[in-house]
């Protein structure tokens, strides 16, 4: 009797370690894509050995505000330089740890009349066990 109340606990506890297994394997993540307005104008994948990379915006186009998405792994962006057409930039500070599969809050811009030439990303890569890149995602809002 008691070998059988043994493997029913020990079945019940593998199901119950599969099931949580299977539920931390899927990313809960919102749709940027799914909003409206929000378009993506650039990305990159940061890397271990630098600590800044300049993102060309695709598209010659006016965008009121900006958000940040790290898709693959985490990654902590201190600071975010627009630069506008006309060359003029905007430093707008971050220093926030994303998680994989996390984005940020909208960023109003003020220069929301201009053309975004690039974005200027400074970053920090946080490691990880698997030694995932976090790719990071451009969004802008019309």
């Amino acid at each position: 009797m008691k070998i059988l109340i043994m493997k029913r606990t020990l079945f019940m506890v593998a199901a119950l370690v599969i099931s949580l297994a299977g539920l931390k394997a899927q990313k809960v993540e919102v749709i940027t894509s799914n909003k409206p307005g929000w378009h993506k104008i650039g990305e990159t994948t940061v890397d271990f050995k630098t600590d800044k990379d300049v993102v060309y915006v695709m598209g010659n186009d006016h965008f009121k505000s900006l958000l940040i998405k790290a898709v693959d792994a985490p990654v902590h962006i201190e600071n975010l330089k627009v630069v506008y057409q006309d060359g003029e930039p905007e430093n707008i500070p971050v220093r926030y740890d994303f998680k994989a599969g996390s984005e940020s809050r909208a960023i109003d811009l003020l220069g929301h009349e201009r053309k975004i030439k690039e974005v200027e990303l400074v970053y920090k890569t946080v490691p990880n066990w698997k030694g995932d890149k976090a790719h990071v995602e451009i969004w802008g809002l019309k």
